[in-house]
């Protein structure tokens, strides 16, 4: 092997030099952002002097601030005072990228919108990312849960008669990876053109692109698809089975699968059957073959049906908990895990993008920031003085962390 190979990957990153301003907020757009960060630009978290309320949230939302924040510096600015709108405005002519999720019209009523700041830089590329893209629903108001139920997510997650939202953000999140592909590919354009553009995503645009290929396979039957929950057999082995001390989900989808399942699983006469050879066969006959699978994989621990199913190289996985994640052994080992502070006396593995590069690799360069942490460096970058930083400070301007306050 050449030294050249077997050099290590760079932590560095191959977006870096590029500066990001990122005034997102919840998750959709700090998403976009911690993807940006974690793939090496730098990244300066815009937030109102008092926080983003992520900060504060409790529930579910407990751990978004950490999760979606880590990679990143923090500015907190009051923009409806003149003085923080115009160290922003300064701040925008040293930017390449700016990613909002406000709700449609509020950068523009601060005097932020996309037209007046590519004004000032022109190669700013300018990521608004909203509940729809323009059109007749531009206007209203979305959240994850609105657009889950709109654009079909939720019924076809949940039970017939009763959607249900996915277990995650899941929309929001894949509404901020979308705003990165097109940050990306704007990038890639202004390297031809010399000037940015504004990209834009979105929420319910996300789920009709998620839901597409139910789309289809309703046009194709000439009827409306049922939920997931009560979908139509395609396989006649694609299900969660109860093992002696947890669940295992066990998937079947081609006829050599189904061979090695049954020399595996010690079904040597269901393998020789030939009224079982063909996945349309063991569909019809699923009410026989069930019941003995059943039996047989409740007799096992789920560590032995996955020695089982692995051998035999059907897919399989147990059904865990996302606590379980924390010990994983392959996500330990596949190098996506940072250890976050979630709180000031708390750590954890968190997963990171969960992408490899050849010549460099995702690292947790920098922890969720504290509040307005690194913005004096930014700020004196800007030419802004520490007594000047100081007056801004006492007239709640903007926050500066006690260990950054200018004396």
């Amino acid at each position: 092997m050449s030294s050249e190979a077997a050099k290590p990957p760079s932590p560095i990153g191959p977006l870096a030099g590029l500066r990001v301003l990122d005034f997102g907020h919840t998750v959709m757009g700090p998403t976009c952002g911690v993807v940006l960060a974690d793939l090496g630009a730098e990244v300066i978290r815009i937030e109102p002097p008092d926080g983003d309320r992520t900060r504060r949230l409790g529930g579910f939302g407990t751990g978004f601030f950490a999760t979606y924040n880590r990679n990143k510096r923090s500015l907190a600015l009051d923009l409806k005072d003149q003085r923080g709108a115009e160290i922003l405005r300064r701040l925008v002519l040293t930017a390449d990228v700016l990613v909002e999720n406000f709700a449609p019209g509020t950068m523009e009523r601060l005097g932020l919108g996309c037209e007046a700041l590519r004004a000032l830089n022109p190669r700013l590329v300018y990521c608004a990312l909203k509940g729809y893209l323009p059109g007749p629903y531009e206007a209203l108001p979305a959240l994850d849960e609105v657009v889950q139920m709109q654009g079909g997510l939720a019924h076809m997650t949940g039970l017939p008669g009763r959607p249900m939202r996915a277990g995650t953000s899941v929309v929001d999140i894949m509404g901020g990876v979308f705003g990165v592909v097109g940050i990306l590919a704007a990038l890639r354009q202004r390297e031809q053109t010399g000037e940015g553009q504004k990209v834009q995503a979105s929420l319910f645009e996300s789920v009709a692109f998620m839901v597409g290929q139910h789309m289809a396979a309703g046009a194709i039957a000439g009827e409306r698809v049922p939920p997931m929950t009560a979908r139509r057999i395609t396989w006649a082995i694609y299900d969660v089975f109860q093992a002696q001390d947890g669940q295992v989900f066990v998937g079947v989808t081609s006829d050599q699968h189904w061979q090695r399942l049954c020399q595996h699983l010690d079904l040597d006469e269901m393998g020789a059957d030939p009224a079982l050879a063909s996945n349309a066969q063991r569909v019809a006959a699923r009410e026989r073959i069930m019941p003995v699978l059943e039996a047989l994989i409740a007799a096992w621990p789920v560590e032995e049906v996955l020695r089982r199913c692995r051998a035999a190289l059907i897919p399989c996985a147990p059904v865990a908990h996302p606590e379980d994640l924390f010990t994983d052994p392959h996500l330990l080992a596949s190098g996506i895990m940072g250890e976050t502070a979630l709180t000031e006396h708390l750590s954890a593995p968190i997963p990171m993008t969960p992408v490899h590069l050849g010549d460099s690799r995702v690292t947790l360069r920098h922890q969720p920031p504290k509040l307005g942490e690194g913005s004096a460096a930014i700020l004196a970058e800007l030419g802004i003085t520490p007594e000047q930083q100081a007056i801004l400070a006492r007239d709640h301007v903007l926050t500066l962390p006690a260990e950054e306050t200018a004396a």
